[in-house]
């Protein structure tokens, strides 16, 4: 990443890391993918088994995202990715995306532990005054995900992006502000650690 805004760092909690995307996560993330064969689904980012190496040298090449591997810390199993991406440091903003988890461990604590680590970091650490989420039009689940965040829906940019089956998709813009975190942090406080 070109700009010093995000340094390497490594967070974790509730048995859940997010460690900076290496090469060395290659085998891992093709296990993650073929677990639900995930790549199959057609309004997400998840690369076919023999396009994972390409997938994560697109991450790492890429001036404006900052890729983490997911890892089940007891295991050291990769269970998944997430990044910060379109990354505006003048303006302190970044968006999550690129997220993405083997299909064992979507609707486990997982997802909102990792959500509460990246929004801690850039509203704690980095100082964001707002992050942002994209996603696409038909991706309900997405979309509800993110309003459960509690973000807010700022529009929708059409004929914005190309799926991997070549059709044009729409794209759902979300944002949180710095002042809306505190809320945000507690209900997904909550959430963690209420009985699942």
């Amino acid at each position: 990443m070109s700009s010093s805004f995000i340094e390497p760092v490594n967070l974790s909690a509730r048995g859940v890391a997010m460690v900076p995307l290496t090469l060395e996560h290659e085998q891992g993330l093709r296990e993650a993918a073929a677990d639900g064969q995930l790549w199959q689904l057609r309004v997400t980012s998840v690369p076919e088994p023999e396009k994972t190496r390409a997938y994560i040298e697109a991450a790492l090449n890429a001036t404006d995202r900052f890729a983490f591997a997911v890892v089940e810390e007891a295991t050291g199993k990769v269970i998944g990715t997430s990044s910060y991406h379109d990354v505006l440091p003048a303006v302190r903003r970044v968006e999550i995306g690129y997220t993405w988890y083997a299909k064992s461990t979507q609707r486990t604590h997982v997802n909102t532990t990792c959500k509460l680590l990246l929004l801690s970091h850039a509203f704690e650490t980095l100082g964001c005054n707002v992050v942002g989420w994209r996603t696409d039009n038909f991706n309900f689940a997405s979309q509800a995900a993110i309003e459960r965040l509690g973000a807010k829906k700022d529009g929708v940019i059409r004929g914005h992006a190309l799926r991997r089956d070549g059709t044009i998709r729409d794209t759902v813009m979300y944002s949180l502000r710095s002042g809306e975190w505190p809320e945000v942090k507690a209900q997904l406080l909550y959430l963690l650690d209420k009985p699942r």
